[in-house]
């Protein structure tokens, strides 16, 4: 199961570096590609927002 990235993103940035297959793409939302997220989880233990949880 992927992760996937609410509203409540703001587009900072922390989330990019911390995918370590390069799932996220930048935009005014950023956006998690299903097919490479691995389901770790980097991405939503470093969201300041707390945009980010496993798709339901």
């Amino acid at each position: 199961m992927a992760y996937k990235i609410s509203d409540a993103c703001v587009a900072c940035g922390t989330c990019i570096d911390e995918c370590p297959n390069g799932a996220i793409s930048e935009g005014p939302i950023y956006v998690i590609d299903p097919a490479q997220c691995i389901d770790c989880g980097s991405c939503a233990d470093v969201c300041p927002m707390e945009a980010i949880a496993p798709e339901a």
